[in-house]
């Protein structure tokens, strides 16, 4: 029996940490300051978390759908988190907001994609979709100020703490469009993060402190593969609306201006949050649907462009 359904966007949702951290007070921690960053990324201030954990964040998103499209969650046929700052191994976040919602149908799994995790767990739920479910939520989040080395101006200024997603449903018309996935692991090192040492008493490794990133590796990949790959993608088919990974403003800039596309369809909010890894596209998102610049009728032609760690990137075409 065939199946014609597709993922539709019901709903979206964000949530972020009550403390706001500015340039200014990160300039009395390491020699920086606010001039220095804002030039640099565009990055003003930053939200970090601090009793709350990843699945703290992800947990209020997860309710926050719920609220929002008045479903239960036994209704929920998955949960899928994408993140590289989770609160264990194991259990998954998706599990721990699975038990914590009481979505007791649902299958539950991270994906761990890095800046490129909303993307890659969006197309996936989609496909799940396809085959047959009907419902269910795909968040990204992130306590990336726990993986940080506080010490190191160059990386610490970067990033912020966050959590949104999307509820998505079964629908006669599909929301994605056009998909596309792409990794490079031979530049796995380029940006790495969280790294567990064995220590066993048959071997000692030596630890390796917070977050380390080959910015100019990281740019060049950005203004290359990234934009080259873009450009097949979207076949010169018109674009309502960007919407790229919240990383930094330069970034972005050079890579609208590659794509001869004008900035204002490029919507950023990273001055507000910095780099918030795999929540970045979809706190963007919600942002934009809550200030009415994207309907969820079907009418916009939107992309979604996440890329980083891995190296991951992919490209969704969106029709919101």
């Amino acid at each position: 029996m065939s199946i014609n359904q597709y993922g539709r966007i019901a709903a979206t949702a964000r949530y972020l940490p009550k403390k706001i951290v500015t340039n200014d007070e990160l300039a009395q921690l390491m020699d920086t300051s606010d001039e220095w960053i804002q030039s640099r990324t565009g990055i003003k201030q930053r939200h970090i978390a601090e009793e709350e954990n990843t699945s703290d964040l992800c947990t209020e998103v997860a309710r926050k759908l719920l609220d929002k499209t008045k479903l239960d969650a036994s209704s929920l046929d998955f949960i899928i988190v994408a993140t590289m700052s989770p609160d264990y191994s194991s259990p998954s976040v998706a599990c721990q907001v699975q038990g914590r919602i009481g979505a007791h149908r649902a299958m539950a799994f991270d994906l761990a994609a890095a800046c490129a995790g909303f993307v890659y767990a969006l197309a996936t739920a989609e496909n799940f979709i396809r085959s047959g479910l009907k419902r269910g939520i795909v968040i990204g989040g992130e306590k990336t100020s726990k993986l940080l080395d506080w010490n190191d101006r160059s990386t610490a200024v970067l990033f912020g703490d966050g959590a949104a997603g999307v509820l998505l449903e079964a629908g006669d018309q599909p929301t994605i469009l056009r998909q596309m996935l792409r990794a490079d692991g031979q530049r796995a090192d380029s940006l790495v993060a969280g790294f567990r040492p064995t220590q066993t008493r048959y071997y000692q490794e030596e630890d390796q402190a917070g977050l380390t990133m080959d910015g100019r590796g990281i740019w060049s990949f950005a203004l290359n593969d990234v934009v080259k790959d873009l450009r097949t993608f979207t076949e010169e088919e018109p674009i309502d609306l960007y919407l790229f990974h919240q990383a930094n403003r330069r970034i972005i800039e050079k890579m609208a201006k590659k794509l001869k596309e004008p900035i204002d369809k490029f919507p950023m909010n990273l001055a507000n949050y910095g780099n918030t890894s795999a929540a970045s596209i979809p706190i963007l998102l919600d942002e934009l649907v809550e200030d009415g610049i994207i309907h969820l009728d079907g009418t916009q032609k939107v992309v979604l462009t996440g890329y980083g760690g891995g190296l991951a990137w992919g490209n969704l075409l969106l029709e919101l």
